[in-house]
């Protein structure tokens, strides 16, 4: 999730702040702009070589959106054709960008009862993590504290959203992941330190791990998450790193390993196709980085190149989606579209 905050010192004014900037996203009106049309067309360029790994080419802004609305974009889900779903955390809704950059609203959540200020650490109601699964049904995030409707929602193709799973009040959902081969949800607890599972047919929670490598440092812990290679992979936004943890024969959690560091502020990533190489989206300083399979990390995109507040990324062949949310940096949240070339 795209919600960080520097650390020592300046971590209690700076969460202040992040929450009075939250509450007055939350209350603008949830209209959305309509993406500018010459933007599907807009190149930047990409940094020279540097090492072995991959590059990236051809980025373009696929999709602006209105900041001043609470369009600050947080998650990706493909859909088939090339369009995806994206979570929009403080405006609570979850919308459809085509290929062509057209935007369309799915759902837009409910205002708690007690309007939220339960919600842990940042103080108003979310939508974070989005998911598709095979047959086509897309499920999200929402993490509203006491008001009785944090947990993973499932999304018709008509019709009301349902709440599918129900998660404690006390937790902060973030990453959305389903494992098709358990038929099970996984969720990140960005406050809590730890990853849920839930069935995919929905019903009780449980907790599959808490391994202290997961928990916060007083902000933001565990945050974005992929399966690869046996194993649940997973980011901690405070302690700078990404952490491998083994999945067991029946499924479950073994113990965290820690396979890249430095990485302050760290939020979504999704991995190359080239075995462990990993691309890393940095929310704090707004960058986009290539992390090597031996944890050596490197800059691919930045502010330069539009990173405004850089949330998620996700890999199909490839093509390279990327938010930006422009919470704490810019005021451009974008959707942006750039080819991956393998070295």
């Amino acid at each position: 999730m795209s919600l960080y905050r520097p650390t020592g010192l300046r971590r209690r004014a700076a969460t202040l702040g992040l929450a009075a900037l939250l509450g007055a996203l939350a209350a603008a009106p949830a209209a959305f702009a309509a993406p500018d049309p010459t933007a599907v067309s807009t190149t930047t360029p990409t940094h020279p070589d540097r090492t072995a790994g991959a590059r990236l080419g051809d980025v373009r802004v696929l999709a602006h959106f209105d900041r001043a609305a609470g369009q600050v974009a947080e998650s990706i889900a493909l859909e088939p054709g090339g369009g995806v779903v994206i979570g929009m955390i403080p405006a609570r809704q979850v919308v459809r960008v085509a290929r062509d950059g057209a935007l369309q609203v799915l759902a837009t959540m409910p205002l708690p009862q007690d309007g939220g200020g339960t919600t842990p650490v940042i103080g108003t109601p979310v939508v974070t993590g989005v998911a598709r699964s095979d047959s086509g049904a897309v499920y999200f995030l929402y993490s509203s504290g006491q008001g009785g409707l944090t947990g993973i929602w499932q999304l018709p193709p008509s019709g009301k959203p349902r709440l599918v799973v129900p998660l404690p009040a006390d937790t902060f959902p973030n990453a959305l992941v389903i494992d098709g081969r358990r038929n099970r949800f996984l969720v990140t607890d960005s406050t809590g330190g730890r990853i849920w599972q839930a069935p995919l047919s929905g019903g009780k929670a449980s907790v599959w791990s808490a391994d202290p490598a997961l928990a916060p440092a007083g902000f933001f812990g565990a945050n974005g998450m992929k399966i690869h290679d046996g194993a649940v992979w997973a980011t901690n936004s405070d302690h700078g790193t990404i952490v491998r943890i083994p999945v067991t024969k029946d499924g479950g959690s073994g113990r965290a390993e820690v396979r890249a560091t430095g990485l302050e502020g760290i939020d979504d990533f999704d991995f190359t196709g080239r075995g462990s190489e990993i691309l890393a989206a940095i929310n704090q300083s707004s960058k986009l980085v290539r992390v090597g399979a031996d944890g050596a990390h490197e800059t691919l995109l930045d502010a330069d190149d539009g990173m405004q507040g850089t949330t998620a990324v996700i890999v199909r062949g490839n093509r390279v989606y990327v938010t930006n949310g422009a919470n704490l940096a810019g005021n451009d949240p974008t959707l942006m579209l750039a080819k991956l070339q393998r070295r």
